[in-house]
């Protein structure tokens, strides 16, 4: 598969926040090309600031690996990541971040952390943005548009 392919698959996820109404933001976990996690945002049905889709789908991956350490893995996500989730990805050793839409409000990782190679950071992934950023974006401006509608 492809990361466009992956990416998709984020986006399935999204597409089932966006049903329960939470914020349309989904992630996966590859590992040799194949999908060990997959989660998506569910914060306000478990009413639970943690459980954002990057954290769930490294809960999952790490049980299902039997490891905290997911080194040799991928993760696509549709939103850039938070800095809390930034750090869990960097405490699991992930590989490769790849997300589609940026941050918009200034809390995405490479607004927060200006420096990606600082010595502070114990370890290093590779960061790719933009993969199917059009689509990713749709979902999140539909939802926010439909809430302010709402209110």
């Amino acid at each position: 598969m492809k990361e466009n392919d992956f990416m998709q698959l984020a986006l399935s996820e999204a597409e089932k926040a966006y049903k329960k109404n939470e914020i349309p933001i989904g992630a996966i976990i590859v590992k040799n090309d194949k999908v060990i996690a997959k989660a998506y945002n569910c914060r306000e049905k478990k009413q639970n600031a943690i459980f954002h889709a990057e954290s769930l789908a490294i809960f999952k991956a790490c049980k299902k690996l039997k490891s905290w350490r997911l080194d040799d893995c991928d993760i696509y996500i549709t939103l850039e990541p938070c800095l809390m989730c930034f750090g869990a990805i960097l405490n699991a050793r992930i590989k490769n971040i790849y997300y589609g839409a940026s941050a918009t409000e200034g809390n995405g990782i490479k607004n927060i952390i200006k420096d990606l190679n600082s010595p502070i950071l114990n370890h290093k992934p590779n960061i790719v943005g933009g993969i199917e950023k059009k689509k990713c974006e749709t979902i999140l401006k539909k939802f926010f548009k439909e809430k302010a509608r709402k209110k």
